[in-house]
């Protein structure tokens, strides 16, 4: 059963929560609540062990992107070479830009990268969203090349990109000098990382849509017709139950790398295996003991509601309601139960006004926000 906490303030706007004697104390209740994301504090361990589950790599992780709980993991926080998950940052920055413009990139000489390719030539025109293709499912490291100089003038000037996402992201222990991941000694970075990456790039619905699909195709503008099939490199698509992206790579000195996401039962955990050289069956058993651990749990609906005294109105009072359905991903064996918490004013002025938030409902676990969204009238459900 669920522990309640209803903390209500009577203030003259009736819009300034003051909740008494709760962790947000002092807050507005329209803070952050637009999106009603909820910002989680993350684990910093650098092992976490599950009985029976190993795997063969230098570094490995199984994020819960959900919750942000690191499910297992060991050394995940060593700086590693990653080889081409790099373009996981690369091709995000380029979905990202191509939003507000797609622009059409013509291929030059000083585009062109060793190893793996999707094999442009000189006087190609493509758009920079058909180079992410290229990049996300062959590891054209041509792609990603022609996609930094365009989106930034140069490799170099393209890193200063990288790096500044990765900061906003929290990836402490990453550094980027290219957008290809060949190696370099100041190109690194570690599972975690790569993990809070990959979960923030499955949030965005065009790379999404690239790294799930087993084959893309990818039309040029010049040779006009020109359409090239790229088959996704990524075996987890077909051997792994659930798996949604999203990349692999490999250099001598990084191994072999792997970033995946499955998805089951409405949970989503991210993979992330450095050199690993057997990283596909490591993946496949990691989602197995892993998703057995978790599970997806309803934690109020939209019928739950809260009267609060409506002032000027015929109505004595007005039900608040959360504006959806909360759920959040836990531990099945977490001891500890699931704290609802009321935000709400003491009061509100008539008429309520339609699309307003007045309040919130939160739900805790330890110290942690699980899940999170707005009080809205009942007319708005």
């Amino acid at each position: 059963m669920l522990l309640r906490k209803i903390c209500i303030a009577l203030t003259a706007a009736a819009l300034c929560l003051l909740p008494c004697g709760c962790a947000d104390s002092g807050r507005d209740a329209q803070e952050s609540i637009a999106g009603a994301a909820v910002n989680t504090e993350v684990s910093a361990a650098s092992d976490v062990y599950v009985d029976g589950l190993s795997d063969n790599a230098r570094a490995c992780i199984v994020y819960c992107a959900d919750n942000s709980q690191v499910l297992y993991g060991h050394d995940i926080h060593e700086r590693r070479a990653i080889a081409s998950i790099t373009k996981i940052m690369t091709a995000l920055i380029c979905l990202e830009y191509a939003a507000a413009n797609d622009k059409a990139v013509c291929i030059t000489p000083d585009m062109y990268a060793e190893g793996s390719s999707m094999y442009l030539h000189e006087g190609d025109v493509i758009k920079l969203s058909e180079l992410v293709k290229g990049m996300l499912a062959v590891s054209g490291n041509d792609a990603a090349n022609a996609a930094a100089v365009a989106v930034a003038g140069s490799a170099e000037k393209f890193a200063q990109l990288m790096n500044e996402k990765a900061r906003q992201l929290g990836m402490k222990n990453s550094h980027f000098v290219t957008p290809s991941g060949l190696d370099s000694k100041e190109h690194y970075s570690s599972a975690y990382d790569m993990a809070l990456l990959c979960s923030y790039a499955m949030e965005n619905e065009r790379f999404r849509s690239f790294v799930s699909q087993k084959s893309l195709s990818a039309e040029y503008i010049s040779p006009q017709g020109k359409v090239q099939t790229l088959s996704n490199h990524n075996k987890l698509l077909s051997l792994c139950e659930g798996c949604v992206g999203i990349k692999t790579g490999f250099t001598k000195k990084a191994g072999r790398t792997l970033t995946s996401c499955a998805e089951r039962e409405g949970v989503r955990l991210i993979t992330v295996t450095l050199d690993d050289g057997d990283d596909w069956n490591d993946h496949c058993r990691l989602y197995d003991k892993c998703f057995s651990l978790v599970e997806k749990v309803m934690l109020c609906t939209r019928g739950r509601s809260i009267s609060v005294p409506l002032v000027g109105g015929e109505k004595e009072s007005i039900l608040l309601v959360p504006e959806r359905d909360l759920y959040a991903v836990i531990r099945k064996d977490e001891k500890e139960k699931p704290e609802e918490v009321l935000y709400a004013p003491g009061f509100i002025y008539h008429p309520a006004v339609s699309g307003r938030k007045y309040g919130k409902i939160q739900f805790t676990l330890g110290n942690r926000v699980i899940a999170q969204c707005s009080l809205v009238p009942e007319e708005d459900r």
